[in-house]
Parts: structure tokens; C-alpha cells; sequence
């Protein structure tokens, strides 16, 4: 006996029709055919595992609603490759979706005409079946403006697509509940269940030959040249040949820097650098053959020194700024800027980020559960991070890595100190300290241990220039927010009963020297109208396998991030750039 189900029958759970003689069988379950299932399973996972990852990553932000309450449940991890790899899936997904449908002759089930029966006074089942057919349209239509926006917010877009985007992955996640509670009520348990109940597809006249296949062949390119155009549409640094070195000023008025051919890079999401939280960075580069400099050039609104100020209080010395015992700190900060060279294009920084409150088990949770970096195929990513009033206005930029995690020590182990992985400075020494005792997760709360006094706090204070106190103006031109040895004394409460109440104090102290492979990177940088520019130089090889050999042996990709009077919430972007020497 020849039967088959008609599209339209299946869809609606109808009787199987004898194809001879026309006649009604008994009702059977509902089915549905083998492509179907398979395109919907594929789809529906790429979509739970794009929003898992996608509401992680929007959950970091102070600002996040939805991801902040699921915070506890979300994946963790390297997570930003599921998140584009899930995106990908969606692109095969959509274009094979469409083809399959057509070839297989199955539109009508989705045949906008069908919507009209909500209005008609027909059975309620028939109703629930178009208000199905109307949220169909409607996820397609927020599927495709989910992808748009990811793919802006990939190339670079931020602003206001990035709470359109949230906003759509919410919509989504809402969305998944509606659409099974109105199957459920279309059809019962049973039409939930045809999706793993599989049937070959009605031989209809709109049925074309191997819908499936055809479906499949016609994916798999579109997935490919998505990622065909991202590979080839990469920023490339040219790093420039140049007879002579360029004096470090953190201004780029000198001719050879014309050499240079510049990358303007738009990094996003920063939480404090302006309102719109984007900076464009302006990267050159050079060398003479000895050494390499690069000079970057970033959008800031205000020139900012205050890491972390003291001020004494009727009880003893405070702290100015908040969350310093959990490295989140957004107020009383000093700017930043971090580049970092790595032989990997991963995802998520050359797959150095890993998010979530315990992305790393078995080591000490993150203090401020945002996540850590470090990297996972045993090599070392050379980052660069000048630090405003670490030592950044006095020449130096600090020489750091991300590699495979550190063991912890006792006080990490014990939640007494923070923990970062596969974060560290490079062997070597800095010439900056603070000017407190430090303290554990939950304190900072009352008044702090002093190192040290000012010898003549009056001539500290004019160093610090105009004391406003307000973290979104600009500190003075020339003002410095640090300390150095000859002009503080060791703590004595003596001296501390001399000064007088409402006194404001660097938390910086700068002594010592920098050696070691720490000391390998110098830079210059000056703040002129909303732009601060960075100089800086190093040998081009240095021997140390915490630092980047700048050769051909290996692609090396760049990425960079500015931080706005904050301590971990850069802006990032997710391309790398590439960087091509002579």
C-alpha cells in the first residue's frame, strides 16, 4: 500500500491518507521527516549554545540583568569559541534551512497565509497552529537581527548595538519557552515528541531530488566563505625599515614615523572610557634592524593618575576607590593601555580569556569571578601594559605574559591574595610598590596600614597639581600621582599626628629599578586633547620565552586594549591584527 503524510497533515498532526484510494486511516502519532529534525536539532543547538556563551560575555558587564541572574549556571571557560563557532553553525543552519524547505516542498507549513486562521472563528487548535506560524516569522526576523548585530559587534560596532543585541538574546531565550508551550498546546505531548520521531517525506509534486543534500552542499559554502572573508579582511601592520631610531616622547612628529603606515583598530565595551565605552586605537610600526617601536595612539576623554589615593580621614588613612580587595576597580584609577603579541589567532585574545566565577578547577576562584587569563597549548602571548602612574610617565612600560597557569602559593590557596593564573610580570623586577599593606577579598573597608609619609606633604600636594578629586575631569598637565624615595620617610605616627585631616596622598610609591626580562620594553607617552600617545621600543629578539621573537618563523597577531581610570575593564576587539615585518 503507497502512503504517505502531506506536508500541511503532518504539520497539523492530521489522519495518513491512503494515496490509491483516498481513504482515512486511523490517526497516528505525528512525525516528521529525517531533515527536518536533523536542521532543527542543529539550529536549536546552535542557538542554546550561542546564548549560554553570548549572555557569559554580556554578564561580565556592571550593567547585565539577565546574565547576572544566571550567572552561576552559565558555561565557563574559553567560551568565546563556542560563542562564534555556535554563530557559524547559524549561518549553515539558516542557508540550509531555507534550501531544504523548498526542495523538500514543505513551505506550506510556514505559508503566511496560514496565520489568518487566527483571526477566523475556527477551532482553537487551529488557532494555536497559526499563532505557531506567526512566532516562526517572528524568530526568524530576530534570529537574523541577532546575527546582524553579532557580526557588527565582531567587526567592531559597538555603541548602541550592543544593548540591541542583548536585548535580541533575551528575546531569544524568551522565545524557546513560548515555542514549546504552544506546540504543547497545539498538539500535546505528542507533537513535542515528533521531532524524534522521523519519517520519510511526502512524494508530492513540489518535492525536488535530494532536498537534504542539496541542503547540506549549499551550507557548508556559505559557512565557509563567512569565515573565507574574515581571514582575508584582517588589518596587516607593516612594520616600516627605518635608518634611525626615533626619540621617545609620546609625540609623533617625527618624520619617519610617515614611514608607518597606520591600523585604526575599534575596540569596545571598555566600562568607564567615555559613555559610549569605545576607544579607536592608531597603531604604527618600525624598525632599524636592532630594535622595533611602535607607537599607538588611543581615544581616552581625561588624563588620569589617581591609582587607588590615600586620604586622611579623623580615623586614619582611607583608601579613595572602590572593590581594590577584588581588582575591580572603576573609580580612583590611573589610565592604562595594554598590546599583546601572540603566535594565535584563537578566539577570546588568541584563547587566552577564560570567563566565569571558576573557569580554572582546581586553582583559587578569580576574586572578582569575571574569569582569567592564561593559555592552554603551553605557549607564552608577550603582553605589553604601560601604566599611567606605575612608571608609564617615567619611561617604562611593564613586560608581562599570558602562559600556562602558575602554581598558588600558600596565601592564594587561602583566598588571601589574588590569584591570576597565567598573568604575571616577567621575570625581573618593577620600581613600583604601594603604599599600603595589602589586604584579603573584603578589605579596604576602614582605614589602612601606611608605609609611608611625605617628608613635605605641602610639596607633594602641588606635585599633584589641582585636587579636585573627580575621577571623570582630567588631571593636571604635568601633575604625578606617585611618591619616590627621597621624598617620603617610614611611617611614624609622629609625623602622621602633623598632618592634618582632609590630606590627600599618592598610593603609588616608585623605588628601586627595573631588571631583568621585565626591563626589556621603554616607552613615552603624553595626553593632548581627549588622545593619549604611546612611544615605546624593544630588541627585536631578547632570548627570554616570555617574550615574542619579532621574525617571520611564525604569524604574529596583535590585539590591544585601553583602559580608562580602571583596573581590569579594557576595551577589546575580537580580530587580531596581523603583523607583517620586512
Amino acid at each position: 500500500m503507497n502512503e504517505f503524510v502531506t506536508p500541511a497533515a503532518a504539520s497539523e498532526g492530521a489522519r495518513p491518507v491512503d494515496a490509491r484510494n483516498n481513504r482515512q486511516r486511523a490517526p497516528g502519532k505525528p512525525r516528521s521527516d529525517v531533515g527536518t529534525i536533523v536542521l532543527h536539532w542543529a539550529t536549536a543547538i546552535a542557538v542554546v549554545v550561542s546564548l549560554a556563551t553570548g549572555l557569559r560575555i554580556g554578564g561580565d558587564s556592571p550593567d547585565s540583568i539577565v546574565g547576572k541572574a544566571l550567572w552561576s549556571v552559565l558555561p565557563q571557560g574559553e567560551i568565546w569559541t563556542w560563542h562564534f563557532v555556535a554563530g557559524l553553525g547559524l549561518f549553515f543552519c539558516a542557508s540550509a534551512y531555507a534550501i531544504y524547505m523548498k526542495r523538500a516542498g514543505l513551505l506550506a507549513r510556514i505559508a503566511p497565509a496560514r496565520a489568518r486562521v487566527i483571526t477566523l472563528p475556527a477551532a482553537l487548535r487551529l488557532r494555536w497552529n497559526a499563532l505557531n506560524v506567526i512566532l516562526h516569522w517572528v524568530i526568524y526576523a530576530v534570529l537574523a537581527a541577532l546575527t546582524a548585530t553579532g557580526v557588527a559587534l565582531y567587526a567592531g560596532f559597538g555603541g548602541w548595538i550592543i544593548p540591541v543585541h542583548g536585548l535580541l538574546a533575551t528575546g531569544t531565550l524568551v522565545y524557546i519557552g513560548v515555542h514549546v508551550f504552544t506546540h504543547f498546546m497545539y498538539g500535546g505531548l505528542d507533537q513535542l515528541l515528533r521531532l524524534f520521531k522521523p519519517t520519510a517525506l511526502a512524494k508530492t509534486k513540489a518535492l525536488r531530488p535530494r532536498p537534504f543534500l542539496v541542503a547540506i552542499a549549499v551550507g557548508v559554502p556559505v559557512a565557509a566563505g563567512a569565515v573565507a572573508i574574515d581571514l582575508t579582511t584582517r588589518d596587516t601592520l607593516v612594520v616600516a625599515r627605518v635608518a634611525s631610531a626615533p626619540t621617545l616622547d609620546g609625540r609623533l612628529d617625527e618624520a619617519l614615523w610617515s614611514a608607518a603606515k597606520p591600523v585604526r583598530v575599534r575596540t569596545e565595551q571598555g566600562s568607564t572610557i567615555g559613555r559610549p565605552g569605545h576607544s579607536t586605537v592608531e597603531l604604527r610600526a618600525i624598525e632599524d634592524g636592532q630594535k622595533i617601536y611602535f607607537a599607538f595612539r588611543w581615544e581616552d576623554p581625561t588624563r588620569s593618575l589617581m591609582r587607588l589615593p590615600l586620604i586622611k580621614r579623623e580615623d586614619g588613612w582611607r583608601m579613595l576607590g572602590h572593590d581594590a580587595d577584588i581588582a575591580d576597580v572603576t573609580d580612583f584609577y590611573e589610565d592604562k593601555f595594554a598590546v599583546m603579541f601572540t603566535h594565535s589567532d584563537a578566539f577570546g585574545n588568541g584563547g587566552s580569556t577564560h570567563m566565569g566565577p571558576n573557569p580554572l578547577p582546581g586553582a583559587p576562584k578569580p576574586v572578582h569571578g569575571r574569569g582569567y587569563h592564561y593559555t592552554t597549548d603551553g605557549e607564552y602571548a608577550d603582553v605589553w601594559q604601560w601604566k599611567a602612574s606605575r612608571g608609564g610617565m617615567l619611561g617604562r612600560v611593564d613586560d608581562m605574559y599570558f602562559g600556562p597557569p602558575n602554581a598558588a602559593n600558600e596565601a592564594m590557596a587561602a583566598g588571601k591574595a589574588r590569584y591570576q593564573a597565567g598573568y604575571d610580570n616577567d621575570p625581573g623586577a618593577g620600581f613600583y610598590v604601594y603604599n599600603y599593606k595589602g589586604e584579603a577579598p573584603g578589605g579596604y573597608r576602614g582605614p589602612v596600614t601606611v608605609l609611608k609619609l611625605p617628608k613635605d606633604p605641602a610639596a607633594t600636594t602641588r606635585a599633584m597639581g589641582a585636587l579636585h578629586l573627580d575621577v571623570n575631569k582630567s588631571n593636571d598637565e604635568g601633575s604625578r600621582w606617585w611618591m619616590t624615595e627621597d621624598e617620603v620617610v617610614p611611617y611614624s605616627k609622629e609625623l602622621d599626628d602633623k598632618i592634618p585631616v582632609g590630606t590627600v596622598m599618592p598610593g603609588v610609591l616608585i623605588q628601586g629599578a627595573y631588571a631583568g626580562d621585565r626591563a626589556d620594553v621603554l616607552g613615552a607617552a603624553a595626553w593632548k586633547d581627549g588622545y593619549w600617545t604611546l612611544e615605546t621600543s624593544r630588541a627585536l629578539q631578547t632570548g627570554s620565552r616570555f617574550d615574542i621573537a619579532f621574525t617571520k618563523d611564525k604569524p604574529i597577531y596583535v590585539y590591544v586594549s585601553a583602559f580608562d581610570h580602571n583596573q581590569t575593564r579594557h576595551t577589546r576587539h575580537m580580530r587580531p591584527v596581523v603583523l607583517s615585518l620586512p
